[in-house]
């Protein structure tokens, strides 16, 4: 993993995950606009490094795109990657449950596609100050956005114990959460918690050996779990995908690449009730406010190929899914 120096450019440190699938899957929303007279305008939702954006606008030369990251240093990095492209960006600083709000300040009623890559970036795993990894010593950080909010050092130093273990199971799905949140506990008493390697001990001491050689680095769910917690990472999620579905235009597409369970359970729940008629059970005849304002594009979740895998070892958990809305949304 690289330190955040400036020796490598933007497009050699970050590959962008299932590109040329989301491509694929994101062009028809853009030839629907096209059909009906309309530049065809896309939202990267987590544009990170921006490599996704980068393809989406060289494969398109009329596509307009908007830009959103909580992350400030991600923007700016994405900003000089993009620069060939000013003119048909708006890179903004926000979280992407803020859709509704972006566009009305953009002056922007409906998009023609969404594109969401959900969980840590590429740029927060190797900046090694800002504490996601596990993997060497850094603050107890873990936020996305470093101008505002409370740090994983906060929430292990702070939370009750019963708190950490509720999210430690829950968002971690941890079986030794309440061993975790003891010991998390005891060593605090002691001194604060301040850095991952900290922490990491912390686990190591009350994680079974065995467990650690079949399930991988012991505190890897629990910094997970941590890093929803800091971010409100389902929460956010559970607003910005209804955002993401009702910003589409007629023939748009939304696509979602997750990284684990409980993200795809979201994202799997608000397609699955956009896409089936609300007409009650046994009515004669579904009207047009009953049918389904979603058509799924995809057969369950896609995955990486093996080549992808090889290429990228950070996609190996993505799994996507792709919707496209097929009618304006339903009235009360």
């Amino acid at each position: 993993m690289a330190e955040m120096s400036g020796s490598r450019p933007t497009s050699e440190r970050h590959i962008p995950v299932l590109k040329e699938r989301c491509l694929m899957l994101l062009a028809p929303g853009f030839e629907a606009a096209r059909e009906r007279g309309e530049q065809p305008v896309v939202i990267d939702a987590t544009l990170g490094m921006g490599g996704h954006s980068e393809a989406m606008l060289q494969r398109h030369a009329d596509l307009h795109l908007i830009g959103i990251d909580r992350d400030e240093e991600a923007l700016a990095l994405a900003g000089e990657r993009l620069n060939p492209f000013t003119g048909r960006t708006s890179l903004v600083h926000a979280v992407y449950d803020e859709i509704p709000d972006v566009l009305e300040d953009l002056g922007i009623e409906r998009v023609h596609g969404v594109l969401m890559d959900l969980g840590v970036s590429s740029l927060q795993l190797d900046e090694r100050d800002r504490g996601f990894a596990y993997s060497y010593d850094a603050p107890l950080d873990m936020r996305m956005d470093t101008s505002r909010g409370q740090t994983a050092a906060d929430v292990v130093n702070d939370y009750e114990e019963q708190d950490l273990v509720r999210i430690i199971r829950s968002w971690g799905e941890e079986k030794f959460a309440g061993r975790i949140a003891r010991s998390i506990v005891t060593r605090r008493e002691q001194s604060p918690l301040r850095t991952t390697g900290e922490l990491v001990d912390a686990i190591r001491a009350v994680v079974p050996a065995a467990a650690a050689r079949t399930g991988g680095h012991p505190a890897k769910r629990t910094f997970q779990a941590l890093r929803i917690e800091v971010n409100e990472e389902l929460d956010v999620l559970q607003r910005a995908v209804p955002a993401a579905v009702d910003a589409l235009a007629l023939g748009g597409r939304a696509v979602v690449m997750s990284y684990h369970s409980l993200e795809d359970k979201i994202v799997k729940k608000v397609f699955q009730a956009a896409s089936t008629s609300s007409a009650p059970p046994g009515f004669p005849v579904e009207l047009e406010e009953h049918k389904a304002e979603l058509k799924t594009i995809t057969k369950g979740t896609e995955q990486p190929t093996e080549q992808e895998i090889a290429e990228n070892p950070r996609a190996a958990s993505a799994r996507l899914r792709a919707a496209e809305r097929i009618r304006t949304r339903r009235t009360a």
